[in-house]
């Protein structure tokens, strides 16, 4: 009876590790693919001037590595291409949403604003261009505007988590508002 205690110990610990040496190891996996896929693409845009697509890619990975000054620019660059080769308006909505979001993630949300409402002008129906509209307009204190944004979040995809969350936060930060 007394060695039992002690096993299950040792085995809840060997336990433990293994699920913490699985997490570790995906998130090194992680990390290392984004590094190897920066490193093709940055070599590649050295070579030769990319398309859209590239520069597309390019900026995401910057924006996973939460290099948002670069990303910025490479999106830009990415948004002029794609301009230039006419490409279809659901490809320049992307763009316009991801560099969007690496001006937001700099505190630009006057910049980010404008380039989420052209991603909405190209694609009406875009989630995720929406929430991010409305976390802009949040962080810019117009509050009855980001509100409106969110339920119509919902009214496209009313599984829609984050809309769902920032909706009820919203309401409970006018409800505390009219109380005092």
């Amino acid at each position: 009876m007394d060695a039992l205690l002690p096993q299950a110990y040792l085995i809840g610990l060997i336990v433990l590790l293994g699920v913490a040496a699985v997490v570790v190891a995906r998130q090194i996996w992680r990390v290392r693919a984004d590094e190897v896929t920066l490193a093709k693409l940055e070599q590649k845009d050295a070579a030769k001037p990319s398309d859209a697509a590239t520069l597309y890619e390019l900026g995401s990975v910057q924006l996973r590595k939460r290099l948002y000054g670069q990303a910025a620019e490479s999106l830009k660059q990415a948004l002029k291409k794609a301009e230039a080769a006419k490409e279809p308006p659901e490809a320049q909505a992307v763009i316009q949403n991801a560099l969007g979001f690496a001006l937001a993630a700099q505190n630009n949300y006057k910049g980010a604003l404008r380039h989420y409402r052209l991603a909405l002008e190209a694609k009406p129906a875009y989630p995720v261009a929406l929430n991010n509209l409305a976390y802009a307009l949040e962080k810019q204190l117009k509050l009855e505007e980001a509100r409106a944004t969110y339920e119509q979040v919902i009214a496209l995809d009313a599984s829609n988590k984050t809309a769902r969350k920032r909706l009820k936060l919203l309401e409970r930060k006018a409800g505390l508002n009219q109380a005092t």
